[in-house]
């Protein structure tokens, strides 16, 4: 169900309010309701989550509901939808997917960023493989140990945070929200000056994701706008 919703000013007015679309969730099926929703949050950061099971089989999955949500204490989370209730794919028929059944059984789980290196084989992690079909081999993407946590970081990835799990969240048939605290942060040598805690986020060329099955857009294309105090937004009004 949608409707205009018209701005305040009468009808003939020299100016009036910009003419909004109205949409009800409650009244649309929901994945009309996702299309709006990934067409308008944009654009959003790539999270390849890496865990593994009970058995010691990595997994890794992109999503691009993923950010960062508090710096102290410094916390990511991550938004995963329902899986296959058939299991395809790998999973085991519960509705949820393979990452998400992980972090709970677990604990644990690694966000590598996706730079535009590694995008085409981030792509490739988002095949639905069967359980015992390892996605990093897939795209030819190599485990590195982590520190503190047992699922492994992925070498190609600029940066990458070791994560514990906090708590989880369900939103209901199968969507869960994962919230993790971030233990160790491993960025690449050339991107950091470690004297300073210094990233040159310009050069990380991170990728992010917009709208549809396939549009993703760069982080190249920068513009600099300081954050005014409450003084300088007065003298900035004289």
């Amino acid at each position: 169900m949608l409707r205009f919703v018209r701005g305040a000013a009468e009808p003939g007015a020299a100016m009036r309010e910009s003419e909004n679309m109205h949409f009800d969730l409650a009244a649309i099926p929901a994945t009309d309701a996702y299309k709006l929703l990934v067409s308008t949050v944009v654009p959003r950061p790539i999270a390849l989550v890496t865990t593994v099971d009970a058995a010691g089989r990595v997994n890794a999955a992109p999503f691009s509901f993923f950010n960062a949500v508090s710096s102290v204490p410094p916390v990511v989370v991550l938004g995963i939808s329902p899986g296959d209730p058939g299991g395809a794919g790998g999973g085991a028929g519960d509705g949820y997917k393979d990452t998400e059944r992980n972090i709970r059984d677990t604990g644990e789980f690694v966000v590598n960023l996706v730079d535009e290196a590694i995008a085409e084989r981030m792509n490739i992690c988002a095949v639905d493989f069967p359980t015992a079909i390892g996605e990093l081999e897939k795209a030819e993407l190599h485990p590195l140990p982590s520190i503190g946590i047992r699922p492994p970081r992925v070498a190609e990835s600029p940066v990458s945070f070791e994560c514990q799990r906090i708590t989880g969240l369900s939103l209901g048939a199968g969507s869960t929200l994962e919230v993790g605290r971030v233990i160790h942060i491993h960025i690449r040598d050339d991107l950091v000056d470690p004297e300073r805690y210094y990233v040159a986020t310009d050069k990380m060329r991170l990728i992010g994701r917009m709208h549809g099955r396939g549009w993703y857009a760069r982080t190249s294309d920068l513009f600099l706008m300081e954050r005014m105090s409450f003084a300088e937004w007065q003298d900035g009004k004289r």
